[in-house]
């Protein structure tokens, strides 16, 4: 019988998490906290005039809506009304940490200040994501606008996936882990604000480092770590360490030089690219294999 894996940890047991936030960041900061064994809650606000979710994720994509929703109790509620509000606080009663996604002017004018929030809710922790921090909080922006601002946006294609949404999300969790440290040495519930531009900066830091430019030796520049076409398609190679490099650069009939100014060579790129040219995907798949070289085939 094999071994049972051991159970996921659980940090979060008996931490109850109400989150107000649309769109990707803060669903999928609630889809983590529940992972870690929050109970959580969502409280949508009803669109105006209708009884339908207010989230524009349950439009942009169903799939993801449903996925983050899996294990989360959802509620709904005009927070613009007195039945609305009274619906709020009877959650926030129960509450160990809030999460929301709304400007600071707009929470101000349902009462959720964080000045009001804490003289009525003393324990309660509230993670407020934003686009930017401080001064640029109430300026308007999503994960686009801000993978620009961070130098992420290099050409005019679209990014393959929402950086900075799903940064700040992982941003947004942690945070939740924060304020209730904190709550455990003070007693109190503390503020962490989470702004999709800050992840989006922590996110680009290894190309301000240089590291994946062109010029870096993880941006192209070192044979070793590239993307190559294949005979059937494509393959990602990561040889990047001195043992990988050799191996790879004695496969494709090259001295088997691990490191130094001959990987970022263009006579070395130009051996290499043709000799993964001429192979098959399995044939790579084979070499990885045997050779213990560290590379991915796609089609």
């Amino acid at each position: 019988m094999p071994p049972m894996s051991s159970p996921a940890p659980q940090p979060l047991n008996g931490t109850r998490v109400l989150s107000l936030a649309l769109n990707l960041p803060g669903p999928a900061a609630l889809m983590r906290c529940a992972r870690m064994g929050a109970t959580c809650t969502k409280l949508e606000p009803l669109a105006p005039a209708s009884h339908t979710s207010a989230d524009p994720m349950a439009l942009y994509s169903p799939q993801a809506y449903t996925d983050m929703h899996q294990g989360i109790r959802v509620v709904q509620a005009h927070l613009k009304t007195e039945e609305g509000q009274a619906a709020l606080h009877a959650e926030l009663e129960c509450t160990d940490v809030l999460i929301t996604s709304f400007r600071p002017s707009a929470l101000a004018k349902l009462g959720l200040g964080w000045d009001a929030l804490h003289a009525r809710y003393p324990r309660l922790s509230l993670v407020r994501i934003v686009g930017a921090a401080g001064e640029r909080a109430e300026e308007p922006g999503h994960d686009l606008t801000y993978l620009a601002d961070a130098g992420l946006a290099t050409g005019t294609e679209m990014p393959p996936t929402l950086y900075a949404d799903m940064g700040a999300a992982l941003m947004a969790s942690e945070a939740v882990l924060q304020a209730l440290l904190v709550r455990a040495q003070t007693g109190q519930g503390t503020l962490l604000e989470v702004a999709l531009a800050d992840a989006a900066a922590w996110l680009a830091q290894p190309r301000h480092w240089g590291l994946t430019t062109p010029d870096g030796d993880v941006g192209g520049a070192h044979a070793g770590y590239r993307i190559y076409p294949c005979a059937d398609g494509r393959v990602a190679v990561a040889a990047l360490e001195p043992h990988f490099a050799a191996r790879l650069c004695a496969a494709a009939g090259l001295p088997a030089v691990g490191d130094g100014p001959t990987l970022r060579a263009p006579a070395t790129h130009e051996a290499v690219a043709n000799f993964i040219r001429t192979q098959t995907r399995a044939q790579l798949d084979a070499l990885a294999l045997g050779q213990d070289i560290p590379l991915h085939t796609l089609a």
